[in-house]
C-alpha cells in the first residue's frame, strides 16, 4: 500500500509515517518539494524572525513543516509553510499541543524549491491570502529575490541589495535580502 492510499483525512497526516512531508489539498496528499538549499533558507528566515519576536515577546514563530488547517473555502486543506508567524494576541495561550494550527498565520514564508511550479506557488499564495494572512514572503533562491505580498497592497519584488521589512506584522523587523541566501562563494570545508 502506498503512502498516498493511507491518508484520507487531514488527521491521518498526524499519525502516518512521513506525514510531515505532505500537505492535504483537495482530498489528496501532495508531497512537499524541498531542497537542501530551500530548507537552509527557511531555517535562516526562522532564526532571524525568532530572534526578533523573542526580544519583543511579539508572538509565535514556527519552522518549516508546521501544519495549518485554516482555509475557509476548504476546511480539510492542510498546508505547511516554510516559516510562519502568529501574533501573540491571536494565540495568547501558545500553540496547540496537538493537531494542525487552526488560526491563519499573520506571516507566511514560502521558499521556492527547484521542483516547484510557479503556478503551484501562486495557488498557495492565493490560498493564504483567502485564509486571512496579512504578509507573505515568497523567496526565490535561483533569482535571489523576495516577493513581498501584503493583503492590502500590490506585491513588490526585492533584490539582494534591498532591505526586507516586516511592518506592520513584525514591527521593527528588517534584514538585508542578501543575508537570507548562502554566500555566492560558499565553499565546502573539510
Amino acid at each position: 500500500m502506498s503512502i498516498a492510499e493511507v491518508a484520507s483525512t487531514p488527521d491521518d497526516l498526524l499519525t502516518m509515517p512521513d506525514g510531515d512531508n505532505y500537505e492535504f489539498v483537495d482530498g489528496q496528499l501532495v508531497e512537499r518539494k524541498m531542497s537542501m538549499e530551500s530548507s537552509w533558507i527557511a531555517g535562516e528566515v526562522f532564526y532571524r524572525v525568532s530572534q526578533h519576536i523573542r526580544a519583543g515577546n511579539l508572538g509565535w514563530v514556527f519552522p518549516e513543516g508546521t501544519s495549518f488547517q485554516c482555509f475557509p473555502d476548504d476546511p480539510t486543506r492542510v498546508r505547511r509553510p516554510d516559516t510562519s508567524f502568529v501574533k501573540l494576541r491571536r494565540l495568547p495561550d501558545g500553540p496547540a499541543e496537538r493537531g494542525h494550527g487552526r488560526v491563519a498565520p499573520d506571516l507566511v514564508v514560502e521558499v521556492v524549491s527547484p521542483n516547484d511550479l510557479f503556478q503551484e506557488v501562486d495557488e498557495k499564495v492565493d490560498e493564504w491570502l483567502t485564509a486571512g494572512v496579512e504578509l507573505i514572503w515568497v523567496i526565490n533562491p535561483r533569482a535571489r529575490t523576495v516577493t513581498v505580498i501584503r493583503r492590502d497592497a500590490d506585491a513588490h519584488k526585492l533584490a539582494e541589495r534591498d532591505e526586507l521589512r516586516g511592518d506592520p506584522v513584525l514591527p521593527g523587523f528588517h534584514c538585508s535580502v542578501t543575508e537570507l541566501f548562502p554566500p555566492r562563494n560558499a565553499a565546502v570545508k573539510e
